[in-house]
């Protein structure tokens, strides 16, 4: 069966920009253009492929043809650039997810280190780190940095280290909160500050000394990696920070950790689908060379 590639493009577009608008201007071509390849598509395949959702989405099968239509993709650029006929066309663009917390520390050296060999771009989609998967199994990116141990079907994997959080809080904060000790008592009493409802960073770190004991805290949810440090330094909670991002805090004696070894490490792992891509070769030799700054078992 052929499959038109206009169409395809058209499929990812939309479930990529998750309207058929903006898949328009994506494209450069009307709305009713987009509709009538979608339509055609599902036609087609004799199945329905997005789901007419705000934001749009694919369905199951819909997102075995939006992995298509990016790797096609991909490799129609790759193939395009090593016969030197890309002056004035276009650079591809990959998809990747990345948790929010690699991106405000170490991801941006891997892509740096990606801007130097190549000039595909990044379209960089910012996910908590147990959920990036996710999107890689929907076929929304193409390589994605995520808590999976376990490869997605059809990825290549590779281990990264892990990512040090500490609990940590203000001196004040510490005085006012744990004074005596940090304890079930202790720790239901005092406010928490928790990224959005993905995040179970903190809960698992209460689940250590809460046990069987109910933990209902105060929550200030706050959906940013360096808010988060700000706020922590403000004493408005405790919580898990990413130890790049605190480390000379608490050199200072601007935050302490909760108690003695108040961490969890991480490990992080890069997947990407299975495609023969220069591109991609490229960003997995720069997520592997900026990663080595994680912690690394011994």
């Amino acid at each position: 069966m052929k499959i038109d590639h206009g169409n395809l493009r058209a499929l990812a577009a939309v479930v990529r920009e998750g309207s058929f608008e903006r898949a328009a201007e994506a494209l450069h071509v009307t709305p009713s253009a987009v509709s009538q390849r979608i339509k055609s598509l599902e036609e087609r395949m004799g199945r329905l492929l997005v789901q007419r959702t705000i934001p749009a989405s694919a369905t199951p099968d819909g997102q075995v043809l939006v992995q298509l239509a990016e790797q096609t993709a991909l490799l129609e650029h790759d193939a395009i650039n090593r016969l030197g006929i890309d002056e004035h066309m276009p650079q591809a663009s990959l998809a990747v997810a990345v948790n929010h917390d690699s991106l405000e520390t170490w991801f941006m050296q891997a892509a740096e280190l990606f801007a130097s060999r190549t000039r595909t771009t990044l379209d960089m989609q910012s996910e908590d780190q147990d959920h990036t998967a996710g999107l890689l199994r929907q076929g929304a990116v193409l390589g994605a940095v995520t808590t999976l141990a376990d490869p997605v079907q059809g990825c290549r994997h590779y281990a990264l280290g892990s990512m040090r959080y500490v609990a940590t809080c203000s001196p004040a904060f510490h005085a006012r909160y744990f004074a005596t000790g940090l304890n079930s008592s202790s720790l239901a009493a005092a406010p928490v500050l928790v990224f959005n409802r993905k995040d179970a960073l903190q809960a698992r770190f209460a689940q250590k000394i809460m046990r069987d004991a109910p933990w209902r805290p105060a929550v200030w949810w706050l959906p940013s990696s360096r808010a988060f440090v700000q706020a922590t330094l403000a004493g408005l909670g405790w919580t898990m920070n990413p130890l790049p991002l605190i480390q000379q805090h608490l050199d200072d004696g601007l935050l302490v950790p909760l108690r003695a070894r108040a961490w969890e490490d991480v490990p992080l792992y890069w997947q990407h689908w299975r495609v023969n891509s220069l591109a991609m070769d490229a960003l997995t030799e720069s997520v592997l060379a900026a990663a080595k700054v994680l912690i690394r078992k011994r």
